[in-house]
């Protein structure tokens, strides 16, 4: 199984931060207090002299953010807190680019306690399965997420968390969380997983079958749905899809709420064929562009919710990854140019770089029009907009892209020096396949797993 690191929160611990209370120099300075003491200001609920607390203390900062709150459910004798959701809340709505409140707020709180809910299950269920994980362990996975994800130290990190009303005790129980289900899903699902060789080659039979045709990247976030709680996972998905046209990370809501196996990897399914997916979504594939969202869709079993990364033809090399030498001739126009000045300059421009021979003469000609040149021995298509990229893909060598720009920027010709085509995709190797096929069984097992670990579950809820 593919290992990632979190979905965004975890359950809340009382901390001292920069609103604790400050109280000077206490029982480090004093005596410490006999036995007989101890039990007589234990026995005095209102005697304090043992705390050496000042007698006008001032409290320094807003209340921190991890303030304890009341259990809102217990699962199996385990509390989670009013606290534990905000926390967790907290860094759902860090991920949003946009402002989430009222019915909508509500339903996503609703949403974090029934992860909570699952992520308490999992954690529990490793511990009986004797495969629990240590908190040596949790930690040392947070310090490399620090780095790896965030680009930050640990220290920094936990600053950050604090800054948005979360902890690093959030993160570190989710990181608990999926470490906990990953090792269960090892322990109790995959060594029972059992996949021909036969099974394997006869995918690869198919694939090579498929050579040249459609296939598509796909992120998914899934969301389980019986009969009678279609309703409320209908809504949940709109509202998700809402929240996700207004800016929202994809990664992080799949992380955050999908029920599938690819949700440790914020929902991405990898390359697959219309043949793979469910008539459904391979329906709603076809008619989608790169970067586009679709959903709700409804399936057997609940609702997905579709984002199309990127497309590229079975077994064929992705001309867009090919590596260009390119030299860009550009204009400025002066201060207050109008866009109709610009245009007419733009043509006059396009019409004086038609007459540069050749990318050898690049500078000479540039600069007898007035123009500035910049190489780039180095450019992959796939990283240039995407107005341009089929432009490039279907220019020869020496041709010039038409002007592109502004008034206020300028414009620009692009001249094709040089193109490295990409390497024929050779495809997944026969092990490659069976890992494939084995994780896709897992998965399966793996939400009959949780499913049946809800059932047996005794949550209560205040």
């Amino acid at each position: 199984m593919k290992s990632n690191w979190w979905t965004i929160a975890g359950r809340a611990a009382l901390a001292v931060g920069a609103g604790a209370m400050l109280t000077a120099p206490l029982a480090a300075q004093t005596a410490a207090p006999t036995p007989a003491a101890q039990a007589a200001n234990a026995e005095d609920p209102g005697n304090t002299d043992a705390l050496n607390l000042p007698a006008n203390p001032a409290v320094y900062g807003a209340p921190a953010p991890t303030a304890f709150r009341g259990a809102t459910a217990i699962v199996n004798g385990t509390i989670i807190t009013g606290t534990d959701i905000d926390q967790r809340l907290a860094l759902v709505l860090a991920a949003n680019r946009n402002e989430i409140a009222g019915e909508d707020l509500e339903r996503l709180r609703a949403q974090v306690l029934n992860n909570l809910i699952d992520e308490t299950l999992q954690i529990q269920e490793a511990v009986a399965s004797e495969v629990a994980v240590t908190d040596a362990e949790v930690d040392a996975t947070y310090n490399r997420v620090s780095q790896q994800n965030f680009g930050m130290t640990p220290a920094k990190l936990n600053e950050y968390l604090y800054s948005i009303k979360s902890s690093p005790n959030s993160m570190k129980q989710q990181i608990r969380g999926e470490l906990s289900w990953q090792r269960i899903l090892r322990r109790n699902i995959a060594p029972f997983i059992n996949v021909s060789e036969e099974e394997v080659q006869e995918r690869l039979d198919r694939l090579k079958a498929d050579r040249g045709t459609e296939e598509y990247r796909l992120g998914e976030i899934f969301l389980s749905a019986t009969a009678e709680t279609k309703p409320q996972a209908r809504q949940q998905a709109e509202q998700i899809m809402q929240q996700l046209r207004q800016g929202g990370s994809f990664v992080a809501y799949a992380r955050q709420f999908s029920q599938a196996s690819t949700a440790a990897v914020g929902g991405d399914l990898g390359w697959v064929r219309l043949a793979q997916l469910p008539p459904e979504l391979a329906e709603a594939a076809t008619s989608m562009q790169a970067g586009q969202l679709v959903g709700p869709v409804e399936l057997r079993g609940g609702y997905s919710l579709l984002y199309l990364i990127d497309t590229r033809k079975v077994l064929m090399a992705d001309p867009r990854e090919a590596v260009l030498s390119l030299k860009q001739i550009s204009i400025s126009f002066p201060e207050g140019t109008t866009p109709e000045q610009a245009s007419a300059r733009a043509q006059k421009f396009a019409a004086d770089v038609q007459t540069i021979a050749g990318c050898g003469a690049a500078e000479t000609g540039a600069a007898a029009i007035g123009a500035e040149v910049v190489s780039n021995d180095n450019v992959r298509i796939k990283d240039l907009p995407a107005q341009l990229q089929d432009t490039l893909l279907a220019l020869p060598q020496g041709g010039i892209t038409q002007p592109f720009g502004s008034a206020a920027e300028g414009v620009r010709v692009l001249m094709l020096c040089g193109r490295t085509d990409p390497a024929m995709a050779g495809g997944p190797t026969f092990d490659e396949l069976m890992a494939q096929v084995e994780d896709e069984r897992v998965g399966k097992r793996a939400q009959i797993y949780l499913r049946d670990l809800r059932r047996d579950a005794v949550i209560e809820y205040n």
